[in-house]
């Protein structure tokens, strides 16, 4: 098991020294236009901007893992609805249970009552 714990280091390195030498290759500068000139204009807002490469990529790649990370907190809004509930129904469960075993002592049978100090000693 060992060996695959190695292989996953060496793989994630190989990718990390890809990544490295494409960005450093990619450092040309491009022109950005980030909307529609008619819109940029009644903004009042410059559109063109000019940088390298390697900042739209990053920016790309940051900008869609935030949509992601938002979109599946979203989509994962009623798992966490129905736990919450379900987590207040069994509590509210357990403390039924506490009380009617409170309750239960005093009109209990004695052989019962026996029983129970029984299951309680284990």
């Amino acid at each position: 098991m060992a060996i695959f714990r190695y292989l996953k280091i060496l793989f994630l390195v190989i990718v990390a020294v890809a990544l490295v030498l494409l960005f450093l290759a990619n450092n040309e500068p491009v022109t950005v236009r980030l909307m529609p000139d008619a819109l940029a204009n009644a903004i009042g807002i410059p559109n063109v901007y000019t940088t390298q490469l390697i900042f739209v990529v990053v920016g790309a790649l940051l900008i869609g893992i935030i949509v992601g990370f938002i979109w599946e907190w979203l989509r994962e809004y009623r798992f966490r609805a129905e736990a919450k509930t379900q987590r207040r129904e069994a509590q509210r469960l357990n403390q039924e249970v506490a009380k009617m075993k409170g309750q239960s002592s005093d009109t209990q049978d004695d052989v019962l009552a026996i029983l129970d100090q029984a299951d309680a000693a284990r």
